[in-house]
C-alpha cells in the first residue's frame, strides 16, 4: 500500500549526478567515506522524512508517495524538480572592492557571500569576480538509489525522531514523558547554551502539534543536577 502524505518514515538513499555518476549525498557512513564525502560532524543511517511535506526534493517526494514500506526504487530526478533549472540572470559581476580586503584572495571556484547570497566564483579579471548565485546543482538531473527502511508508527517513536531532526547528535541527552495530551520535555543543563535552541524548540513543537495531532501542550523544562563535591 503505497505511503500517505504526512507519513513520517525512515530512508535509505544514495544520491548522485546523473551525467557523471558523481555522489552528491547518502545515508550509508561506508559509501561516504568510499566517495570521499563523508562528513564527521553528522550521524549517517535511515533519514527522517515526512513523505509529501517538502523535507526533501520535490521529485523525490512524489515517488515517495508511490512506494511502499520494505521497497527499493531507482528514480531519476529531472532538473525542474530536483534543484532548479539554471537562470542566467543569477550570474552577476562583481567590482572585486565589494568583497574589501579579501579582494585579492578571491578565485575561480571560491564560494563567497554577497548581499546575503551564496555564490560561486566562475571567472576573475579586470577588477571584477563574476558569481553564480544558481545552486550548484542546478541545470542537472539526479539519480536517486532510495529504500523505505520504515514507517514510524507510535507516538513515542515519532516523538523521538522528530527531537533527533531537531537536535541531532544532542537529541540522545533528551528526555521526554507523553501524558494525556501533554508532552514535557527535559533539557539537561549542558544544552542551555546551544546555539538557536529557542528556534530548535519552536520548530519542535510545531512538528509535534503537526504530526501528533495527540499532543495540546508541550512542557519543556530545564533540568539542573546536582554536583558532587
Amino acid at each position: 500500500m503505497p505511503l500517505e502524505k504526512g507519513s513520517l518514515v525512515l530512508i535509505n538513499y544514495t544520491a548522485r549526478i546523473k551525467d557523471t555518476n558523481e555522489t552528491i549525498d547518502t545515508t550509508y557512513e561506508e559509501e561516504a567515506k568510499k566517495q570521499n564525502i563523508y562528513d564527521q560532524t553528522r550521524k549517517y543511517g535511515p533519514r527522517l522524512v515526512a513523505v509529501g511535506e517538502g523535507w526533501v526534493i520535490s521529485g523525490l517526494d512524489q515517488e515517495l508517495l508511490k512506494m511502499d514500506v520494505g521497497e527499493k526504487k531507482e528514480v531519476e530526478i529531472p532538473p525542474e524538480k530536483a534543484f532548479g533549472l539554471r537562470d542566467p540572470s543569477l550570474v552577476k559581476l562583481i567590482p572585486l572592492r565589494k568583497f574589501g580586503e579579501k579582494a585579492g584572495e578571491i578565485s575561480v571556484g571560491d564560494t563567497v557571500e554577497v548581499d546575503n547570497r551564496l555564490g560561486i566564483v566562475r571567472y576573475v579579471g579586470s577588477g571584477r569576480a563574476q558569481v553564480d548565485f544558481n545552486h550548484r546543482l542546478a541545470g542537472k538531473s539526479i539519480s536517486y538509489s532510495v529504500e523505505v527502511v520504515k514507517k514510524l508508527e507510535t507516538e513515542n517513536e515519532k516523538i523521538q525522531a522528530l527531537i533527533e531532526r531537531r537536535f541531532g547528535q544532542d537529541s540522545e541527552k533528551i528526555k521526554f514523558n507523553l501524558s494525556e495530551g501533554k508532552l514535557e520535555v527535559s533539557i539537561p543543563e549542558e544544552l542551555f547554551l546551544l546555539e538557536g535552541i529557542q528556534i530548535l524548540k519552536r520548530g519542535l513543537s510545531n512538528d509535534i502539534f503537526k504530526f501528533i495531532p495527540s499532543v495540546n501542550q508541550v512542557i519543556y523544562t530545564e533540568v539542573f543536577v546536582k554536583k558532587e563535591n
